[in-house]
C-alpha cells in the first residue's frame, strides 16, 4: 500500500514537471512584477488604438486617406470598401491586443478576469456586455486613459534604470575582477585611483538602487495583478465600443463628443466632407454584417489581400523600395552613374524588365540602345509626368516602408510609435498590374531624362574645350 502511495506521488509530481505551463498558472501572481514590461507594451498598443479612434484622426481618415489619389488608381475608387479595410485593419490589431490580454487575465485570481476572451468575443459578435465592463462615462474613460498613461511612461523609465543598474553592476564586477588580478603588479598610487573608482561605483549603485526600488513602487510592477488586468480589460472593450461607434454608429457616444457626422461609415443620407466619391448606401449591409456574428473573424478575412495584389505577391515592400530608388535618381538625374542605373536594373522583376523593353524597344534602349536625347522640351515634359506619377505612387511607397518600420519597432520596444499610417494607405492592396505599368512609365522618363542630362553636360564639356583650343590657337597666332 505504501509503495502505491509512493508511485503515485512520483507519477503526479512527474506529470506536473513535464507540463509547466500548469505549474505557471497554478502560482498567481499578486503583483505584475516583471510582467510590468509586458503590460507596458499591450497598454502602449491599446492606448495608441484609442488615440487613432479620435474625432480628428477619424475626419482626417474619411477626408484623407480614403481620397489618396493612389489609392484611387491602384487600390479602389469603392468608398465602402475603403472604410471596410480600414475598420477591418482597427478591428484586427484589437484582436491582437485583445489575445494579449487573454494570456495575461488566465493567470488572475478572479473568475471573472479569467473569462475575458469569452466575454469580449460575445461582445464583438452580439453588443451584449453581461460584466459591463465598458466604460461610458467620458470623464471616467479620460481619468483611465491618463492613468494608463502614466503607468506606461513610470515603467519605461524603470525599464531604462533597470537596464542603467545593470551596466553599473556589470562595471563594479570587472572593476573588481582587475583589482584582484593585479593588486600585487601595480603601484601603491594606481591601487588607490582603482580603489576610488570602485567606491565612486558602489556609490552609483546604490543610489541607482534606490531609484529603481522608488519607480517599482510607483510604476506597475508593483500593482495588484488582477487589478491592472481589470482597468486593462475595461479599457479594451471601450476600445471595442468605440469603433462600432465610429464604423457602424451604433452603441454609447464615447468621449470625444462625437456627433452623428464623426462616423465614417455612411448611412444612406450621409456624404462625406471631400473626395471625389459619391456616397455609399450601407445602411442594410452594417445590420447583416453584426447579424452574422463573426465580428472579428470577418475582419481577418477583409484584410486577406486579392490575387492580383502586391501583398498577395508578396512584393508590397520590394516595389516600395525600388519605388524609392527611382524617386531619388529622378529629384538628381545628374548624379546617377552606371552602377547605379546597373544595381537599379538588378532589382526589377522579370515581369517589369519585359515591360520595360517592350516601351524601350529600338533606340531607347534601358541597357544599352543609342540615341539623341538632346530635346529640352521633351525632357521638361516627362520631369512634369514624372512628377505627376510620384505625386500620387510616392505616398503609397512612403506609407508602406514606415508601416512596416513601425511594426518592427513595436517587437522591439515598449511604447509604440504614434503615426496613423493604415494598411489601405500603403501599396498592399495595390494592383500588381497597375503598380507595375506606373513604374515602367518612371524607368522610361528617367531613362530619358538622364540620357538629356548626360548629353547636355557632354555638349558643354566639348564646347569648353573647344572655346580653350580657339582661345589657345588665337594665342600662337598672335
Amino acid at each position: 500500500m505504501a509503495l502505491e502511495t509512493l508511485l503515485f506521488k512520483v507519477k503526479t509530481a512527474f506529470s506536473h514537471s513535464s507540463n509547466p505551463t500548469k505549474l505557471l498558472l497554478k502560482k498567481k501572481p499578486k503583483n505584475v512584477g516583471v510582467l510590468a514590461f509586458e503590460f507596458a507594451a499591450v497598454i502602449s498598443k491599446l492606448l495608441h488604438l484609442w488615440q487613432s479612434l479620435s474625432d480628428a484622426n477619424i475626419i482626417r481618415l474619411r477626408n484623407d486617406a480614403v481620397s489618396l489619389e493612389g489609392v484611387l488608381k491602384l487600390i479602389s475608387n469603392d468608398e465602402s470598401f475603403l472604410l471596410t479595410l480600414a475598420r477591418a485593419e482597427f478591428a484586427e490589431s484589437l484582436r491582437l491586443v485583445a489575445d494579449s490580454i487573454s494570456r495575461l487575465s488566465i493567470r488572475c485570481h478572479d473568475p471573472t478576469l479569467r473569462s475575458f476572451l469569452r466575454v469580449f468575443t460575445e461582445f464583438a459578435n452580439s453588443g451584449f456586455d453581461p460584466v459591463t465592463w465598458t466604460l461610458t462615462c467620458p470623464k471616467e474613460i479620460e481619468a483611465k486613459r491618463k492613468k494608463l498613461e502614466l503607468y506606461v511612461s513610470l515603467t519605461q523609465t524603470l525599464h531604462k534604470e533597470m537596464e542603467e543598474l545593470s551596466l553599473l553592476e556589470s562595471g563594479l564586477k570587472k572593476s573588481l575582477n582587475h583589482n584582484n588580478n593585479t593588486n600585487e603588479k601595480i603601484e601603491a598610487s594606481s591601487s588607490s585611483s582603482i580603489q576610488q573608482k570602485i567606491c565612486d561605483l558602489q556609490h552609483k549603485i546604490l543610489w541607482q538602487k534606490q531609484e529603481v526600488k522608488e519607480l517599482k513602487e510607483k510604476s506597475l510592477w508593483n500593482k495588484g495583478f488582477d487589478g491592472v488586468v481589470l482597468l486593462l480589460v475595461r479599457f479594451c472593450f471601450t476600445v471595442l465600443a468605440r469603433v462600432k461607434v465610429v464604423f457602424f454608429g451604433i452603441g454609447p457616444c464615447l468621449s470625444r463628443s462625437l456627433s452623428a457626422s464623426a462616423a465614417v461609415y455612411p448611412s444612406a443620407t450621409t456624404t462625406f466632407v471631400s473626395g471625389p466619391l459619391k456616397s455609399s448606401k450601407l445602411g442594410s449591409k452594417k445590420e447583416d454584417y453584426l447579424m452574422r456574428g463573426d465580428f472579428f473573424e470577418s475582419s481577418c478575412k477583409v484584410l486577406k489581400a486579392g490575387e492580383n495584389s502586391l501583398g498577395a505577391c508578396a512584393l508590397a515592400l520590394h516595389y516600395a523600395n525600388l519605388i524609392i530608388v527611382i524617386e531619388k535618381m529622378i529629384k538628381s538625374p545628374q548624379l546617377v552613374g552606371m552602377e547605379a542605373r546597373s544595381d537599379l536594373y538588378g532589382m526589377l522583376p522579370s515581369s517589369i524588365r519585359s515591360s520595360l523593353r517592350s516601351r524601350l524597344k529600338g533606340s531607347v534602349g534601358f541597357s544599352g540602345g543609342r540615341f539623341s536625347a538632346c530635346d529640352g522640351v521633351l525632357a521638361g515634359e516627362w520631369r512634369d509626368a514624372l512628377g505627376r506619377i510620384l505625386g500620387w505612387l510616392s505616398p503609397l511607397a512612403h506609407n508602406m516602408i514606415k508601416w512596416q518600420n513601425e511594426r518592427s519597432f513595436e517587437h522591439q520596444n515598449l511604447v509604440v510609435t504614434k503615426t496613423n499610417v493604415l494598411l489601405l494607405q500603403t501599396l498592399f492592396f495595390a494592383n500588381k498590374d497597375k503598380t507595375e505599368a506606373a513604374i515602367t512609365e518612371l524607368l522610361v522618363g528617367l531613362n530619358y531624362i538622364w540620357r538629356f542630362e548626360r548629353e547636355m553636360t557632354a555638349k558643354a564639356l566639348f564646347q569648353c574645350v573647344n572655346f580653350k583650343g580657339g582661345l589657345l590657337n588665337l594665342h600662337k597666332s598672335s
